[in-house]
């Protein structure tokens, strides 16, 4: 069986626009289930525009994204800008939400729902910040949270914007081993990454969005022309990482 035939999201011929402008086209490409895809561009390469493709939030002007993974299993997690920080919800409550795609959000939680919760908050190292409101978490105890809620949704496509940025070191260490073994236990991942470092520990394949088309390129092709804490060049990223 051939590789292409393993992947359960593919590109062919994809092109994407907004407000009728073209962003992207001639999209093609595999994400391979068990592996880590690094998405890389400027800011306005069209990151966003093929994330909103992927999870079927935007229509293609021409070609096709084929993804079988069904929508209760596929996982977007933006960027923390994103939360609304004053709804009142603690860690605990955003990380059983991850249950509602498949068990529905007004059927109320069972005993194992709860048990499978304290265990994914355990893994992550925030048991003790179960009833602690979001807005009162730092950056990287929010990310913990939030990747607490795909777990709890066992997802098998995930999607992160810049996951990393505004985190502390020991969360980027957790959520690197946490997202490896996802991909280890057949997950697909798509993340976008400005950091070199983060680049080099993560990524098993990398595409690079550029002039509003897509390259694939091997991961040690960029990372052997640059020192491991670099960011990304413009070419590559176009903003240090944590920016906007």
């Amino acid at each position: 069986m051939s590789q292409r035939s393993l992947s359960r999201c593919q590109l062919h011929n994809l092109h994407l626009a907004q407000a009728r402008r073209t962003v992207l086209e001639h999209l093609e490409g595999d994400f391979q289930p068990g592996a880590i895809t690094a998405l890389i561009g400027a800011n306005g390469a069209g990151k966003s525009t093929l994330i909103q493709a992927i999870m079927g939030e935007l229509r293609p002007i021409n070609g096709e994204v084929v993804c079988t993974v069904p929508k209760e299993r596929r996982a977007w997690l933006p960027q923390q800008l994103a939360l609304d920080l004053t709804f009142p919800m603690s860690v605990e409550e955003l990380v059983m939400t991850g249950s509602w795609p498949s068990h529905g959000a007004l059927t109320g939680y069972c005993a194992a729902h709860y048990r499978k919760g304290r265990e994914i908050m355990a893994r992550l190292g925030i048991s003790h910040l179960a009833h602690r409101p979001l807005g009162e978490l730092s950056g990287g105890q929010r990310q913990r949270a939030l990747i607490g809620r795909t777990l709890m949704q066992e997802a098998e496509l995930l999607l992160l914007d810049e996951p990393f940025a505004n985190v502390d070191s020991e969360t980027v260490d957790i959520l690197i081993r946490i997202l490896r073994q996802m991909a280890d236990d057949g997950a697909t991942i798509i993340v976008v990454l400005h950091d070199m470092d983060h680049l080099q520990r993560l990524a098993d394949e990398v595409l690079m969005l550029n002039g509003g088309h897509g390259r694939w390129v091997a991961p040690s092709a960029l990372t052997d022309h640059h020192s491991p804490a670099q960011v990304v060049p413009f070419t590559l990223g176009g903003r240090h990482a944590g920016s906007a």
